[in-house]
């Protein structure tokens, strides 16, 4: 299948264009390098340099310049939580007015299939666990609140113009390509493992540790952690479901196992051979004490595991792109 996937130079998007390529898609890139990174290009893929923003130049990619495309995956919203609840205004435009260009690029193109990465912060405190699709949503981030007025969209893309979605609702992305081939480092991390990484390589002091008094086995945090490429293949699966069987889903994509934040250090520090610096301070507000997944809808509909997300498999991977020399 033609695919074009937005957002592929990022973290994730390199990872989902990869997995692409090897089952044999024809893959353009549209990317406007904001965070992506141009060492995570294959020459397999066709790439556009452009912005969701641009919707002149969007639509003119989603029409394809050799033919139209088949489906396209969306990866291109800002992502992070505590910037959405100081520049809300940051996330409307980008991933509220950009997704709407994309849906409405999609009908100009006639692309019926369209990917979402879309995000367990759609969730907010979990009423019980594991959280599962029926779980009521209620986000506590202005980002999350992108992400499910996102969802909501495509609802009614389906409906109006026949556009089949799958809303991914991942939970926490980590790790790097089990086959090493991605390379390029997320500029500015928040995430844990990233962060764990760069006090591995020299490349910050310490780790923070936000709260050790929560009612968990070592007083940590516990979340659950999906390697990247199971996310990747996960999104080719979707592709397929919706494709196949000319229907829209959401489904959660999850270890369905908690790994607390004392449990990831300590494990980097073995792994790493480095001391990783660490030191506690005071819970962030929101913060949950334990949030896992429940996948049983991925299992079923897309025959989906996360293979690759034991906890080794997660630091491993980070730390070989980690520790290599950069230029």
């Amino acid at each position: 299948m033609k695919t074009l996937i937005v957002g592929g130079a990022g973290y994730i998007g390199s990872h989902v264009v990869r997995e692409f390529l090897d089952r044999g898609h024809g893959v353009t890139v549209f990317d406007n390098l904001s965070s992506g990174k141009r060492e995570n290009l294959f020459p397999e893929a066709e790439f556009i340099h452009g912005d969701i923003l641009d919707y002149t130049g969007l639509s003119r990619a989603a029409s394809g310049r050799r033919g139209g495309f088949d489906a396209v995956v969306h990866l291109a919203a800002f992502k992070a939580v505590g910037e959405s609840m100081v520049n809300p205004e940051k996330y409307s435009v980008n991933n509220i007015n950009g997704t709407i260009n994309i849906l409405n690029a999609a009908v100009e193109g006639n692309i019926k299939n369209i990917i979402f990465s879309s995000s367990a912060a759609v969730f907010g405190q979990p009423e019980y666990l594991p959280i599962d699709e029926a779980h009521p949503t209620n986000p506590e981030s202005y980002y999350g609140f992108t992400k499910l007025e996102i969802e909501r969209f495509l609802g009614w893309y389906d409906k109006l113009k026949g556009i089949r979605f799958a809303a991914l609702r991942y939970f926490n992305a980590a790790g790097y390509d089990v086959k090493g081939r991605i390379k390029g480092l997320e500029s500015n991390p928040a995430n844990l493992i990233p962060v764990i990484m760069e006090a591995a390589c020299g490349m910050r002091e310490t780790v923070q540790i936000f709260g050790n008094d929560y009612d968990t086995p070592d007083g940590t945090g516990v979340r659950d952690y999906v390697h990247v490429s199971d996310l990747a293949i996960a999104h080719a699966a979707a592709l397929e479901y919706t494709s196949k069987n000319d229907k829209s889903i959401t489904v959660n994509l999850g270890s369905e196992s908690g790994i607390s934040v004392l449990e990831i250090v300590e494990a980097a520090r073995r792994i790493t051979g480095k001391p990783i610096p660490a030191r506690i301070v005071g819970r962030r507000a929101g913060d949950p004490a334990k949030l896992t997944a429940a996948s049983k809808k991925a299992h079923e509909l897309l025959h989906w595991t996360a293979n690759n997300s034991d906890l080794d498999t997660l630091i491993k991977t980070s730390w070989d792109v980690y520790q290599k020399p950069r230029r």
